[in-house]
């Protein structure tokens, strides 16, 4: 089994389920600004769970490789689209968590600065 492709499996489920309920149920208590915010890390989430898709799979890298760059895009999900989830589903206050948003999306530009060596790396 491999346990990066379940991960992002599950990670597509999740974004799926996620923007169904911010379609539907949040639709009213969040106001304009917060579903977009909230769609903003259902959209980063479905974006990565593509690319990991890609990266799981490709077979020029090696299993060291496909992990570090799925670590990346996982904790990159988690801190990105999950504070955003948090601030705006969850009403935590953005000041609690205000650096987790930008942190996460740094490591998701990591992760995609670690693709792009990847491939430059065979050329």
């Amino acid at each position: 089994m491999n346990k990066n492709l379940s991960i992002t499996a599950f990670l597509g489920f999740l974004a799926i389920a996620l923007g169904a309920f911010g379609a539907h149920a949040l639709k009213e208590k969040l106001g304009v600004d917060g579903l977009k915010n909230f769609e903003t890390g259902v959209r980063y989430q479905m974006y990565h769970v593509i690319v990991l898709l890609f990266v799981n799979s490709y077979s020029d890298f090696s299993q060291k490789v496909k992990n570090r760059i799925s670590l990346l895009f996982f904790i990159g999900i988690l801190f990105f689209s999950g504070s955003l989830f948090a601030i705006t589903a969850g009403n935590i206050a953005t000041k609690s968590i205000w650096f987790i948003t930008p942190l996460g999306g740094l490591i998701l530009i990591i992760g995609w600065l670690s693709l792009l060596y990847q491939f430059l790396k065979r050329n």
